[in-house]
């Protein structure tokens, strides 16, 4: 049954690889390998997009545009989780990818242990910071009193499910890295259809509004991490069978070789994460200064981009997956191809997506706003986030190599470069001079396109391949 529902879906992602095998721009082989991997990776976004997604369509249809003000600058708090997290998660698929790759197996749940260890050590203190702080930390980004209100509510409950992402990151890369993507598919997209119907429950059934949309966050949360835990000590679940990770007893102790490898690698990906998703501190503070109509629409055009930018996190992983097992066996030049192939695949897919919203921005922004002084903003909004997503996509295609050797520092200058010489001065210039709210789709533009030529040129250099020296098993 999963299978025939997700049919779709892959097929749509093999057959664009194939067309471009037919036109002689990548391998057969190699984009059926990419599309193997992808696929599941993509399916988890759409889902884990959708329901933050309808977490804002649910809040929104509950409570006004007031509550989506509110979510939306809850978002980056929230997503610092993701940020550390998630750096942590990346150097854990370099080194798992790697060693998997060589045949060190034994080596594998070392990494897996120690970089759960530094997960918790270095998210926990934010849960608790952010928990106890929510409203002071949602009033320096917000404006509007009932929006700021809300928005702390909705941060005092879902900071406590921010350890519980973190783990489910490291979990999930570890088994990408050895190229198992579809168990991190199930566990991760079945968290997040559990987190979609405990909301509609808890929002409209039991009336608890953007508090029940956190609790439900929570507990999805939870849930996916026990499944994983399971999962990764066993060496299986039921109804997926043997995973290509396990945990034994012998992985369960503190490495130190491995714990200074994973910062080289995870802290300018964490630096790089804090800077491209914590850009939105600064960015939502220069946002408000347009008013809530434009905050709310600016919030849903995000979300939008965030659901379009869903088949990057698939192919970036991909290509991290497979050029890793690639380096780690000394072939260069076939991760190069890999790297390559994943990243001209990569941008097909957004094109195709891009193009398909864009012509439907108008029925796309009225599934979450019909407010007429707030839907005309949200449809320009939303047709600029589809010039900037294929941009975004270049970053995520070249990124994934660039991850998987290690040589992580090239995308932190990037997103640092964007953020600080051309997104806020853009959208600050737009709230405070006539240039008005094209300062904030300028905002989206130099968001991903400065990025993208600083990735995307380090990734054509070609040096990643001797940085990963410095990384693979002996």
């Amino acid at each position: 049954m999963l299978d025939t529902l997700l049919a779709p879906i892959r097929l749509a992602v093999d057959r664009v690889g194939l067309v471009l095998a037919s036109l002689g721009l990548v391998s057969t082989r190699r984009a059926r390998r990419v599309s193997d991997l992808a696929w599941p990776r993509i399916v988890t976004g759409v889902a884990r997009m959708s329901q933050s997604t309808a977490d804002v369509a649910m809040v929104g249809t509950a409570l006004g545009t007031a509550a989506i003000a509110g979510v939306g600058y809850a978002t980056p708090f929230w997503l610092l989780a993701f940020m550390v997290g998630g750096g942590i998660a990346g150097g854990t698929l370099s080194l798992v990818s790697q060693r998997f790759g060589a045949g060190r197996r034994d080596a594998i749940g070392g990494a897996v242990t120690t970089s759960a260890a530094l997960a918790l050590a270095a998210v926990v203190p934010l849960a608790a910071a952010v928990g106890v702080f929510a409203e002071p930390l949602i009033g320096l980004l917000g404006s509007g009193g009932e929006a700021v209100a809300l928005g702390a509510a909705y941060l005092r409950v879902a900071a406590l499910g921010m350890p519980f992402a973190a783990l489910n990151l490291v979990a999930s890369r570890a088994l990408v890295g050895a190229g198992d993507a579809k168990t991190p598919m199930l566990a991760r997209a079945g968290g997040a259809v559990l987190n979609i119907g405990l909301n509609a429950w808890l929002i409209f059934g039991a009336d608890l509004g953007v508090v029940g949309a956190a609790v439900g966050t929570v507990v999805s949360s939870v849930a996916v991490t026990a499944v994983f835990s399971w999962g990764l000590l066993r060496g299986r679940l039921p109804g997926v069978g043997r995973l290509p990770v396990q945990i034994g007893r012998a992985a369960v102790r503190w490495d130190a070789t491995t714990a200074r490898q994973l910062v080289q690698i995870a802290t300018p990906l964490a630096l790089t994460n804090l800077v491209q998703t914590g850009g939105q501190f600064p960015l939502m503070a220069v946002v408000s200064l347009f008013g809530p109509e434009v905050v709310a629409a600016f919030v849903v055009a995000l979300r939008i981009r965030d659901l379009m930018n869903t088949p990057g996190w698939g192919f970036g992983l991909a290509s991290s997956s497979l050029v890793g097992r690639s380096l780690g066996t000394g072939r260069e030049g076939e991760a190069g191809a890999y790297a390559r192939d994943a990243l001209r695949i990569a941008v097909a897919v957004y094109v195709l997506a891009a193009t398909a919203v864009f012509a439907f921005a108008g029925p796309v922004s009225r599934l979450f706003v019909s407010d007429p002084a707030v839907l005309p903003t949200t449809v320009a909004l939303v047709r600029v986030t589809c010039v900037s997503v294929v941009l975004w996509g270049v970053v995520t295609g070249a990124k994934g190599p660039l991850r998987a050797s290690g040589d992580t520092r090239w995308p932190l200058v990037g997103h640092v470069a964007a953020l600080v010489g051309f997104v806020l001065p853009a959208a600050y210039l737009g709230a405070t001079t006539a240039l008005g709210v094209a300062g904030l789709g300028l905002a989206l533009l130099l968001e991903t396109g400065v990025p993208a030529a600083v990735t995307y040129a380090r990734f054509r250099s070609g040096r990643w391949k001797l940085v990963s020296r410095a990384y693979r098993p002996a």
